[in-house]
Formats: structure tokens, C-alpha cells, sequence
């Protein structure tokens, strides 16, 4: 089973303009020039985009041997010059990584490390078993690569050592009211029911959940947060918050909404549980979720607030 990570959690370094990013490819492998956009778009706002060459190496469907990624990894969280990694896509492959990466390396060089997707599976490792806060955010090769990719406001407070600060919620609607408060964590649902029955099995007690995924359908959806509930998974947890959860459909016309899906699930826990919070598979401006710190959640009178209550990097 995972160490009990410490607590509080570490947090890293905060970025400032002028900084190294290193990007990396832990999964699928990526085509070169989303990766010159993205790191033009990093250039844009004052930082300094790094990466090796091998990051556009290929093997089946990853971005190279197990043995490359996993070096890319370590490499980055070690080398002294980068401020924060941020991934250049998802895919798959990143739970490759649980066994072939030291753990110690990256617990030793705290840093921002950022990305959501197939990602999922390093933030919730590093955040349960290394103790890091982490961020689930916009990446290199996809959400940089493209205009009105990132929510800039969010990006900045996660990342910049802001005390506390409210996250973006336009469109976010409310499904069931209440108050809770607890440490924001999550990411993909499919990743997310993937760790259980590993040794990488998330920790969600105590949190407020973030579920998102894209083009899965309402019965897979389903299907998945019962597998979370009846895996115990649910009981512990103060508050849902759902992403924009883009094609989660059936079909068009199939006469029900993915929100009465997950009422009928989750609607007995009791608890605040809002939807359509536009982090990781986004239709735009994806925000930047600090993974591990305390955050509050209040939905009531049809209104929904999620506020950080705590910074998530240092001033270093």
C-alpha cells in the first residue's frame, strides 16, 4: 500500500516570469508542431520553455521506451534550473511509470507539476505518496497549443503562492446544496477507477472529489462512480465537483441529462456536488486546480462557490 504521506503536504516553489518549465512527455507521444505552439505560448507569458529531444521519440502509442519517459521524469524534477513541469498531452501511459520512477528523487525536488487526463495517475501517486501538491491544469501540446487554451487568472493564483483565492464558475451548475470544506483532489474518472485494487489506489477521505473525463458515455460514467461508491471511495468525501464533461452523451437525442445520471448515483451521499467546473478536458480556457490543499465548497440558492483557502506553492 501507499506510505501515509505527510501532512501538511509539500508544497513547491512558486513560478515567476522569467522561469524554466521543463515539459515532458509521460504517456502518448505528441506531434512537433503542437509542442512549437505550446512552448511559443509559454514564451508569450515570460517563460522559458525546456525539453530533451527524445521527448518526440515514439514506441506503439507512447512517447517512447518506458525507460525514456521515465528518465525524462526524474530528470526534470532533478535538475536544478526547472521551476515546474508541465506535460505536454495525456493519452496513455503514464501508470507504465508507478513501478520504473524513484519516488525519492521526486519527493526530494519539489516541484509544480502540472497536467490532467491519462496524467491523472502521477498527480493523485505524487500527491498521496510523495505528499506533493500538485496541479491539474492545461498542458504543452494541447491546451498552450491553442488560442484561449488556459484561464490565465487561475494559472497565476495556483501557481504564484496566492493565499486564497475563488476559482472561476461561470456555467457551473448546482446539483445538490450544502457546505463542506476539505482537500480538493481528483482528475480523470477513468483514471481515477483504474487505481483501485492496485497499491496506487486513490485516497479520497477527507476531500472535496473533482470528476472529469470526455466522450465517455452516461452508463460508463455511471458505472464508474458506482464502482467508486461500492469500492468505499465515496464515503469519506465532503463535496463533488464534476468538470465540463464534454461528449458524455448517448446520442442527442436520448432523453435524459448526464446530470440526472449522477444524481441518482451520488444523490444519497449527501453532500455538495456541482457540475460543469472547466478543468482538464475543456471546450476552453482550462483552469489550473491546485491538488492537496484545503479548498471550500458552497452550493446554495443556485449558486456555486469553490474557493482555495490556502496557498499552493511557497514564495521561494
Amino acid at each position: 500500500m501507499l506510505p501515509t504521506p505527510p501532512n501538511p503536504r509539500t508544497k513547491p516553489p512558486g513560478l515567476h516570469p522569467g522561469d524554466t518549465i521543463g515539459i515532458i512527455a509521460p504517456a502518448s507521444n505528441l506531434k512537433r508542431e503542437l509542442l512549437d505552439a505550446g512552448c511559443e505560448a509559454l514564451r508569450a507569458l515570460g517563460y522559458k520553455p525546456f525539453y530533451f529531444d527524445s521527448i518526440l521519440d515514439q514506441d506503439l502509442y507512447f512517447a517512447g521506451s518506458l525507460k525514456r519517459r521515465a528518465q525524462e521524469l526524474e530528470d526534470m524534477f532533478v535538475r536544478p534550473e526547472v521551476r515546474a513541469i508541465v506535460c505536454a498531452r495525456g493519452g496513455y501511459g503514464a501508470n507504465h511509470l508507478l513501478q520504473a520512477i524513484d519516488l525519492q528523487k521526486i519527493k526530494s525536488h519539489p516541484k509544480i507539476f502540472v497536467g490532467y487526463s491519462d496524467i491523472t495517475t502521477l498527480l493523485t501517486y505524487f500527491t498521496d505518496a510523495a505528499g506533493l501538491v500538485t496541479f491539474h491544469g492545461p498542458m504543452a501540446a494541447k491546451d498552450f497549443a491553442h488560442a484561449d487554451g488556459i484561464d490565465i487568472v487561475s494559472w497565476k493564483n495556483a501557481l504564484s503562492a496566492v493565499s486564497e483565492w475563488a476559482i472561476n464558475l461561470a456555467d457551473v451548475k448546482p446539483l445538490a446544496e450544502g457546505s463542506a470544506q476539505g482537500i480538493l483532489y481528483g482528475g480523470c474518472l477513468s483514471m481515477l477507477a483504474a487505481s483501485l485494487g492496485t497499491p496506487y489506489e486513490i485516497q479520497t477521505a477527507g476531500t472535496i472529489l473533482f470528476i472529469e473525463d470526455v466522450a465517455a458515455r452516461p452508463f460508463q460514467i455511471d458505472r464508474m462512480l458506482m464502482q467508486l461508491k461500492l469500492a468505499g471511495k465515496l464515503k469519506g468525501v465532503r463535496g463533488i465537483v464534476f468538470g465540463e464533461m464534454l461528449d458524455c452523451v448517448q446520442h442527442q437525442n436520448q432523453g435524459y441529462s448526464l446530470e440526472e445520471v449522477v444524481l441518482r448515483v451520488l444523490g444519497d451521499l449527501r453532500v455538495p456536488i456541482a457540475y460543469g467546473l472547466r478543468s482538464g478536458h475543456v471546450s476552453h480556457g482550462n483552469i489550473t486546480l491546485p491538488i492537496g490543499v484545503r479548498a471550500a465548497l458552497n452550493v446554495k440558492g443556485g449558486e456555486v462557490n469553490l474557493k482555495i483557502v490556502e496557498s499552493a506553492t511557497t514564495d521561494g
